[in-house]
């Protein structure tokens, strides 16, 4: 049953254009329409009805239905109907006429009407072919809302995704301005080629046989991430999606692949290391923020960030009017990198490093401004253009102006030379151990005289190693090393244990080396303890000389100590004082009992006045605390003279004696 209530809420909204020539149909006819329709247009011909609807589709105030007679002057209704399909193809039309005959009636059908009408109306039927009209109308509405939403996605996916088409066999059948913007190939390259063309050769193939699995085999979308490689040979990264296009029967048309670039917000290190892997002669010029440290000491991680991007963004500015790099890769902890080709930068080496030492000064000093904080730049460099490991080299080359307190370093080749350095390491580590195992870690002992009477009254316990060749080594060639590994404290073990063992075979005072690394370590504490309670009845000849080092972290646990071994009779040392890191202060913090005077001040003491004034006010000092001294490196007797004359209480050198075994 036709619903007349549904089809006038339709038709009422509609434009149609009503085209007859006879004056008597139009009366009898237009009142009928004026129930259904209440914007009507009439058109007393076809020619008027042609330019009518032409006038109106140009104006974009299209007519939704067209309603004609055949018979009329000028332009018959078919020739009309034929142009204006021409200017229109889906407007729904209806043709009303007094002749049924087959030969308009197959015409008509020919120029696609959607309807035929017999005059006078019928109004069953005329209700029928308008439910029909309204089916069509809708459906090209939903249709043309769909088609416009689409439009408008594809504009949007087209401006903001990286967008591709394959056939089933893989060629590439479409791509869009985006795709050749990253990809840096033309449309009329890429159409037609597989999309290995971008294919990075270092990305896994099982990635590539997975993807390939998905949407062939199974039929279902991949998502994944992707390395490319540009025209120019440029690395970067896609996040894409593709999915398998399928006819109604499952069969695969055609593959579409959407991407976005996410080269930028990659790993930094990684992208770096990608990009100096691909080049074949790579450079590294790298950075870093001088007082990065101390910036983390005053300000916020915020703050950080911002002085690390503006910095960043500062280095891209400038990097490009002396060398051609592409980007700058911020590293984080204040440190940034570039890299490029060889032979693209470095043309003359003198001219290269000059330009870039010129980038550094230019940058130097710069001043950018972070929420009102002036922050002046002031920047490491480390350059490397020759070898290989050219980033681990640079950062080495860091490492070694910041122990050195520099600012600009050449450092080819640093990373082999760290690698040679290893290796000895791991030899000499080796050797360590080899002789721990075999009792070949001794201990030789020194003579330290009495001035006054030049006898021997004590000796300093000095370790020793001896090699797989029966070579004795002094610690110069092992101890640095082993203080890296795990065999240091077995090292301390042995020297404390052969020093306490030979104070049986002698009634002098034993002196034994300790440092704050030992003396720290909570272990190293309680041997030391336990051995003097063990030789308790020898503690009151023991000598424990403490070397001074910056990288003392707890001076309490040190001054308890000294306590705790002061009590049982124990004497304490200060070795190496007058240098590095010791202190006049620090002696009031271990109440020493002897002074160490520093080898360096007393083997130019003959001939440096500043050395032998520094002794001199170092004795004065030690005989006001009643505090011993002892003067090391006493190589001739000229040496001692002036160390007894100056009032030195001992002395140990090779004058008197080289360290040697104490039978």
């Amino acid at each position: 049953m036709i619903d007349i209530k549904q089809i006038l809420k339709y038709t009422k909204n509609l434009k149609l254009l009503y085209v007859e020539d006879n004056k008597e149909a139009r009366e009898a006819i237009q009142p009928v329409l004026q129930n259904f329709f209440d914007n009507i247009e009439i058109a007393y011909d076809g020619q008027e009805g042609l330019e009518k609807f032409d006038q109106a589709n140009q104006k974009h105030q299209k007519f939704d239905l067209v309603l004609t007679d055949i018979n009329m002057p000028r332009l018959n209704g078919l020739e009309m109907i034929e142009s204006i399909r021409k200017i229109d193809s889906n407007i729904p039309i209806l043709v009303l006429s007094a002749y049924n005959e087959s030969e308009y009636f197959m015409d008509s059908i020919k120029f696609g009407v959607d309807g035929y009408l017999l005059k006078p109306i019928d109004m069953k039927q005329f209700l029928a072919v308008l439910k029909k009209i309204i089916s069509k109308l809708t459906l090209t509405a939903t249709a043309q809302k769909h088609l416009h939403f689409l439009k408008e996605y594809e504009e949007v996916t087209d401006q903001s995704s990286i967008v591709s088409k394959a056939d089933p066999q893989g060629k590439i059948t479409y791509v869009n301005d985006q795709f050749c913007k990253i990809s840096g190939y033309t449309k009329d390259e890429l159409i037609g080629k597989p999309h290995n063309i971008i294919k990075h050769p270092d990305m896994p193939k099982h990635i590539f046989e997975d993807m390939w699995d998905t949407v062939k085999n199974k039929k279902s979308i991949y998502k994944g991430i992707i390395r490319n490689l540009s025209k120019d040979g440029k690395n970067y990264y896609i996040d894409i999606t593709v999915k398998p296009i399928l006819d109604e029967v499952g069969n695969i048309v055609e593959y579409i692949a959407l991407s976005h670039d996410i080269t930028q917000i990659m790993n930094p290190k990684k992208q770096l290391d990608d990009a100096i892997e691909n080049a074949k002669e790579p450079i590294v010029i790298y950075f870093k923020l001088e007082d990065f440290n101390t910036l983390e000491e005053i300000y916020d991680n915020k703050t950080l960030e911002n002085i690390q991007q503006k910095v960043a963004k500062y280095l891209e500015l400038e990097i490009l009017k002396y060398c051609k790099f592409d980007k700058v890769y911020q590293l984080g902890n204040g440190e940034y990198a570039m890299t490029n080709e060889r032979s693209i930068c470095v043309e003359d080496e003198e001219l290269f490093i000059q330009k870039v030492e010129e980038l550094q000064q230019h940058i130097q000093g710069s001043i950018i401004n972070i929420d009102n904080i002036e922050y002046e730049i002031s920047i490491l460099a480390s350059i490397v253009y020759s070898g290989t490991q050219v980033l681990e080299s640079s950062k080495l080359g860091i490492r070694q102006l910041l122990q050195t307190k520099q600012n600009f370093i050449i450092a080819n080749y640093f990373a082999q030379i760290e690698y040679d350095k290893a290796k000895e390491n791991l030899k000499t580590i080796s050797m360590v151990k080899s002789a721990l195992e075999d009792g070949r870690v001794v201990s030789y002992f020194q003579p330290i005289i009495d001035n006054t009477t030049q006898e021997v009254i004590k000796y300093e316990s000095l370790v020793r190693l001896i090699d797989s060749n029966d070579r004795v080594l002094s610690p110069y060639f092992f101890l640095d090393v082993s203080k890296k590994s795990k065999y240091y404290p077995q090292i301390t073990y042995k020297v404390l244990a052969n020093s306490f063992e030979t104070l049986k075979n002698t009634t002098k005072e034993i002196s034994m080396n300790l440092s704050a690394l030992d003396i720290e370590k909570t272990t190293t504490r309680y041997k030391i303890l336990e051995l003097l309670n063990e030789y308790k009845e020898y503690a009151s000849r023991v000598v424990f000389e403490l070397l001074e080092d910056e990288a003392v972290k707890d001076f309490n646990t040190i001054i308890q100590f000294i306590q705790d071994v002061k009590s049982l009779g124990v004497q304490i040392a200060i070795d190496d004082f007058g240098s590095g890191y010791s202190n006049f202060e620090r002696l009031l913090d271990y109440q020493p009992d002897i002074l160490k005077i520093d080898g360096s001040l007393i083997k130019n003491i003959q001939t440096n006045k500043y050395s032998k004034s520094i002794v001199e006010t170092i004795v004065a000092f030690a005989k006001k605390q009643k505090i011993k001294t002892v003067a090391e490196y006493v190589e001739n007797e000229e040496i001692f003279n002036i160390l007894k004359e100056l009032g030195v209480d001992f002395s140990q050198g090779y004058y008197f004696g080289k360290p040697e075994k104490l039978d």
